[in-house]
């Protein structure tokens, strides 16, 4: 074995670990916004005719 392959061995292995790392934590980060999506109600329909709220007044 080369000294250079040996000494190139941990940031190999670093780089390794650092992907593993990342590619966990944006799992986790995905997990969390799904469950925070799946949370928000979605709002009722609105049951008031049609012409009501279709024309609002902002002169006071």
């Amino acid at each position: 074995m080369s000294p250079a392959s040996v000494s190139s061995a941990p940031t190999e292995v670093h780089q390794a670990a650092s992907i593993f790392a990342l590619k966990k934590s944006q799992d986790l980060q995905a997990q969390s916004v799904a469950t925070l999506l799946n949370s928000v109600a979605t709002p009722p329909a609105a049951s008031n005719p049609l012409h009501l709220g279709a024309n609002v007044d902002v002169r006071a």
